[in-house]
Protein backbone atom coordinates (compact mmCIF):
# COMPACT_ATOMS: atom_id res chain seq x y z
CA UNK A 1 0.00 0.00 0.00
CA UNK A 2 1.48 3.35 -1.07
CA UNK A 3 1.77 6.28 1.30
CA UNK A 4 -0.96 8.31 -0.45
CA UNK A 5 -3.31 5.34 -0.48
CA UNK A 6 -2.48 4.64 3.16
CA UNK A 7 -3.33 8.21 4.16
CA UNK A 8 -6.65 7.98 2.29
CA UNK A 9 -7.49 4.79 4.14
CA UNK A 10 -6.64 6.44 7.45
CA UNK A 11 -8.89 9.41 6.71
CA UNK A 12 -11.70 7.03 5.79
CA UNK A 13 -11.11 5.04 8.99
CA UNK A 14 -11.38 8.17 11.13
CA UNK A 15 -14.38 9.44 9.17
CA UNK A 16 -16.28 6.21 9.77
CA UNK A 17 -15.28 6.18 13.45
CA UNK A 18 -16.55 9.70 14.15
CA UNK A 19 -19.68 9.25 12.04
CA UNK A 20 -20.71 6.18 14.06
CA UNK A 21 -19.66 7.86 17.32
CA UNK A 22 -21.78 10.95 16.57
CA UNK A 23 -24.77 8.80 15.60
CA UNK A 24 -24.47 6.72 18.76
CA UNK A 25 -24.27 9.81 20.96
CA UNK A 26 -27.56 11.27 19.70
CA UNK A 27 -30.42 10.27 22.02
CA UNK A 28 -29.08 6.91 23.20
CA UNK A 29 -31.40 4.59 25.08
CA UNK A 30 -29.50 5.11 28.32
CA UNK A 31 -26.75 7.73 28.64
CA UNK A 32 -24.93 5.91 31.45
CA UNK A 33 -24.84 2.69 29.42
CA UNK A 34 -23.72 4.61 26.34
CA UNK A 35 -20.76 6.05 28.21
CA UNK A 36 -19.66 2.69 29.62
CA UNK A 37 -19.95 0.92 26.27
CA UNK A 38 -18.32 3.65 24.17
CA UNK A 39 -15.46 4.35 26.59
CA UNK A 40 -13.33 1.38 25.36
CA UNK A 41 -13.79 2.58 21.77
CA UNK A 42 -12.62 6.09 22.71
CA UNK A 43 -9.61 4.67 24.55
CA UNK A 44 -8.87 2.49 21.52
CA UNK A 45 -9.03 5.49 19.20
CA UNK A 46 -6.57 7.42 21.35
CA UNK A 47 -4.17 4.45 21.38
CA UNK A 48 -4.39 3.99 17.62
CA UNK A 49 -3.73 7.70 16.98
CA UNK A 50 -0.85 8.04 19.45
CA UNK A 51 0.95 4.86 18.32
CA UNK A 52 0.24 5.00 14.58
CA UNK A 53 3.54 6.63 13.58
CA UNK A 54 5.85 4.36 15.57
CA UNK A 55 3.78 1.17 15.45
CA UNK A 56 1.62 1.15 12.29
CA UNK A 57 -0.82 -1.73 12.23
CA UNK A 58 -1.48 -4.11 9.39
CA UNK A 59 -4.61 -3.21 7.38
CA UNK A 60 -6.31 -6.38 8.65
CA UNK A 61 -5.97 -5.38 12.30
CA UNK A 62 -6.53 -1.68 11.60
CA UNK A 63 -9.98 -2.28 10.05
CA UNK A 64 -11.06 -5.01 12.44
CA UNK A 65 -10.40 -2.60 15.32
CA UNK A 66 -12.80 -0.15 13.67
CA UNK A 67 -15.40 -2.91 13.26
CA UNK A 68 -15.13 -3.74 16.96
CA UNK A 69 -15.49 -0.07 17.86
CA UNK A 70 -18.64 0.13 15.76
CA UNK A 71 -20.09 -2.90 17.56
CA UNK A 72 -19.45 -1.17 20.89
CA UNK A 73 -21.00 2.09 19.76
CA UNK A 74 -24.13 0.45 18.34
CA UNK A 75 -24.51 -1.48 21.61
CA UNK A 76 -24.06 1.74 23.54
CA UNK A 77 -26.75 3.54 21.54
CA UNK A 78 -29.48 0.92 21.85
CA UNK A 79 -28.12 -1.11 24.82
CA UNK A 80 -27.02 -4.63 23.95
CA UNK A 81 -30.40 -6.14 24.80
CA UNK A 82 -32.40 -3.89 22.46
CA UNK A 83 -30.56 -3.62 19.12
CA UNK A 84 -33.45 -3.62 16.59
CA UNK A 85 -31.87 -5.91 13.97
CA UNK A 86 -31.24 -8.58 16.58
CA UNK A 87 -34.78 -8.14 17.93
CA UNK A 88 -35.96 -8.94 14.41
CA UNK A 89 -33.65 -11.98 14.19
CA UNK A 90 -34.95 -13.18 17.57
CA UNK A 91 -38.53 -12.85 16.42
CA UNK A 92 -37.87 -14.60 13.10
CA UNK A 93 -36.19 -17.51 14.85
CA UNK A 94 -38.72 -17.50 17.72
CA UNK A 95 -35.86 -17.02 20.18
CA UNK A 96 -36.01 -15.95 23.79
CA UNK A 97 -33.43 -13.15 23.84
CA UNK A 98 -31.67 -10.48 21.81
CA UNK A 99 -28.24 -11.95 21.00
CA UNK A 100 -26.36 -8.78 20.04
CA UNK A 101 -24.33 -9.13 23.22
CA UNK A 102 -23.19 -12.55 21.93
CA UNK A 103 -21.77 -10.83 18.86
CA UNK A 104 -20.06 -8.29 21.11
CA UNK A 105 -18.37 -10.92 23.22
CA UNK A 106 -17.32 -12.94 20.18
CA UNK A 107 -15.69 -9.75 18.87
CA UNK A 108 -14.13 -9.24 22.32
CA UNK A 109 -12.09 -12.36 21.60
CA UNK A 110 -11.70 -12.08 17.83
CA UNK A 111 -10.25 -8.58 17.53
CA UNK A 112 -7.99 -8.55 20.64
CA UNK A 113 -6.58 -11.88 19.41
CA UNK A 114 -5.42 -10.20 16.21
CA UNK A 115 -3.99 -7.26 18.15
CA UNK A 116 -2.16 -9.48 20.64
CA UNK A 117 -0.84 -11.69 17.85
CA UNK A 118 0.46 -8.68 15.94
CA UNK A 119 2.24 -7.21 18.96
CA UNK A 120 3.80 -10.52 19.99
CA UNK A 121 4.81 -11.39 16.41
CA UNK A 122 6.57 -8.04 16.00
CA UNK A 123 7.91 -7.37 19.48
CA UNK A 124 8.70 -10.76 21.04
CA UNK A 125 10.71 -13.90 20.19
CA UNK A 126 7.46 -15.84 19.80
CA UNK A 127 7.05 -15.21 16.07
CA UNK A 128 7.67 -18.83 15.07
CA UNK A 129 6.76 -20.42 18.38
CA UNK A 130 4.00 -23.00 18.66
CA UNK A 131 3.09 -21.31 21.94
CA UNK A 132 2.02 -18.09 20.20
CA UNK A 133 -1.63 -19.06 19.46
CA UNK A 134 -2.11 -20.44 22.97
CA UNK A 135 -0.71 -17.31 24.57
CA UNK A 136 -2.90 -15.12 22.34
CA UNK A 137 -6.04 -17.02 23.38
CA UNK A 138 -5.01 -16.86 27.05
CA UNK A 139 -4.57 -13.08 26.78
CA UNK A 140 -8.07 -12.73 25.33
CA UNK A 141 -9.60 -14.86 28.07
CA UNK A 142 -7.80 -12.71 30.64
CA UNK A 143 -9.27 -9.59 29.07
CA UNK A 144 -12.73 -11.18 29.12
CA UNK A 145 -12.39 -12.14 32.77
CA UNK A 146 -11.28 -8.61 33.70
CA UNK A 147 -14.23 -7.16 31.80
CA UNK A 148 -16.65 -9.43 33.65
CA UNK A 149 -15.11 -8.29 36.95
CA UNK A 150 -15.51 -4.69 35.78
CA UNK A 151 -19.19 -5.37 35.04
CA UNK A 152 -19.57 -6.89 38.50
CA UNK A 153 -17.98 -3.81 40.06
CA UNK A 154 -20.31 -1.50 38.14
CA UNK A 155 -23.32 -3.56 39.25
CA UNK A 156 -22.29 -3.47 42.90
CA UNK A 157 -21.57 0.26 42.76
CA UNK A 158 -24.56 1.53 40.82
CA UNK A 159 -27.29 -1.03 41.53
CA UNK A 160 -30.29 -1.04 39.19
CA UNK A 161 -28.82 1.64 36.92
CA UNK A 162 -26.34 -0.97 35.68
CA UNK A 163 -29.01 -3.35 34.35
CA UNK A 164 -28.79 -2.08 30.77
CA UNK A 165 -25.00 -2.29 30.87
CA UNK A 166 -24.97 -5.87 32.14
CA UNK A 167 -27.58 -7.01 29.62
CA UNK A 168 -27.98 -10.47 31.16
CA UNK A 169 -31.64 -10.66 30.03
CA UNK A 170 -32.39 -13.06 32.88
CA UNK A 171 -29.72 -15.59 31.85
CA UNK A 172 -28.02 -17.00 34.99
CA UNK A 173 -25.15 -18.31 32.82
CA UNK A 174 -24.57 -15.02 31.01
CA UNK A 175 -21.05 -14.52 32.38
CA UNK A 176 -19.96 -18.04 31.41
CA UNK A 177 -21.52 -17.66 27.96
CA UNK A 178 -19.73 -14.35 27.45
CA UNK A 179 -16.34 -15.85 28.25
CA UNK A 180 -16.99 -18.92 26.10
CA UNK A 181 -17.87 -16.70 23.14
CA UNK A 182 -14.68 -14.73 23.72
CA UNK A 183 -12.79 -18.03 23.59
CA UNK A 184 -14.52 -18.95 20.31
CA UNK A 185 -13.74 -15.52 18.87
CA UNK A 186 -10.06 -15.67 19.78
CA UNK A 187 -9.65 -19.22 18.46
CA UNK A 188 -11.50 -18.32 15.24
CA UNK A 189 -9.23 -15.34 14.60
CA UNK A 190 -6.08 -17.40 15.11
CA UNK A 191 -7.29 -20.28 12.94
CA UNK A 192 -9.06 -18.43 10.13
CA UNK A 193 -6.88 -15.35 9.73
CA UNK A 194 -3.48 -16.68 10.76
CA UNK A 195 -2.03 -16.97 7.26
CA UNK A 196 -3.36 -13.73 5.74
CA UNK A 197 -2.26 -11.93 8.89
CA UNK A 198 1.28 -13.29 8.56
CA UNK A 199 1.39 -12.20 4.91
CA UNK A 200 0.47 -8.66 5.91
CA UNK A 201 2.99 -8.71 8.75
CA UNK A 202 5.73 -9.79 6.34
CA UNK A 203 4.73 -7.09 3.87
CA UNK A 204 4.75 -4.45 6.61
CA UNK A 205 8.20 -5.57 7.77
CA UNK A 206 9.57 -5.47 4.22
CA UNK A 207 8.12 -2.02 3.55
CA UNK A 208 9.65 -0.57 6.71
CA UNK A 209 13.09 -2.14 6.24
Amino acid sequence: MGKASGRQHEWLWHLVFFAVLLWSAVSPKDRFTWFLEVLPALIGWVLVVTTRSRFPLTPLVFWFILAHMAILMVGGHYTYAEVPLFDWIRDQLHGARNNYDRLGHFAQGFVPALIAREILWRRSPLKHSKWLPWIVVAICLSISALYELFECGVALTTGESSDSFLGTQGDPWDTQSDMFLCLLGAASAVILLGRPHVRQLEALRNSSS
